[in-house]
């Protein structure tokens, strides 16, 4: 099954099950069922099945999945064995949040470097180097790299979009707050902080009432 086929949800689950596994002995337990997982982890056995059949296939009858297997497939899917770098532009504080987060990795991503206008923010000497702006397509094109992060304002955003696809980047994840143009062949998937907590504040259940004001 190829990767591209693996939905968001059931991406987001696989990290559960791989934890889940390696926490287990193979030696003691070469075999493990979809049964089982889905007991340890509380959740649904349907489910189990349909995620682990994306990654790994069918399970074998009253056997289930060799656990060492399995454990290498969950690695293969999340590409533990091999990390694509990626960098960020922005390095203001959603952006210097990001690169703080190490769990960009279980997902096969490494945020190598970031970059930014304001010579303020620069900062060589940071696990994850901060560097100018005019270094920025020679970086990208020395390294291959191939996701872009966008975390600038509105205004300046859509001229970042464009300088990472002049540089080769065909995966850009945007976190300003407006709509880019991207070539045909360019991945982009946008994220509206602001509207995804709307949406779950929406999904409280808020009722609203109108009073009278009498006067």
């Amino acid at each position: 099954m190829e990767k591209s086929s693996i939905s968001k949800a059931t991406l987001g689950r696989v990290p559960r099950y791989l934890n889940y596994l390696k926490e287990l002995s193979p030696e003691n337990v070469p075999f493990i069922s979809a049964t089982t997982i889905s007991k340890a982890l509380n959740l649904g056995e349907v489910q189990v099945r349909k995620d682990l059949a994306m990654v790994s296939g069918a399970g074998r009858p009253r056997i289930g999945y060799e656990t060492e297997v399995l454990i290498e497939q969950l690695e293969d899917c999340l590409g533990y064995n091999k990390l694509t770098n990626a960098v960020l532009v922005g390095a203001g504080r959603l952006g210097r949040a990001l690169l703080q987060y190490d769990g960009f990795r279980h997902f096969g991503v490494k945020i190598t470097a970031a970059f930014d206008s304001n010579d303020k923010v620069l900062n060589l000497d940071a696990e994850t180097v901060i560097l100018p702006m005019n270094q920025f397509d020679d970086f990208c094109k020395e390294q291959e790299i191939h996701i872009g992060i966008i975390t600038v304002g509105e205004g300046s955003a859509q001229q970042v979009c464009d300088q990472m696809v002049k540089s080769g980047i065909t995966a850009i994840w945007n976190f300003a707050p407006c709509k880019l143009q991207v070539p045909e062949g360019v991945l982009l998937q946008n994220e509206n902080l602001a509207l995804s907590l709307a949406h779950l504040r929406n999904r409280l259940g808020y009722s609203y009432r109108i009073v009278d004001i009498e006067g």
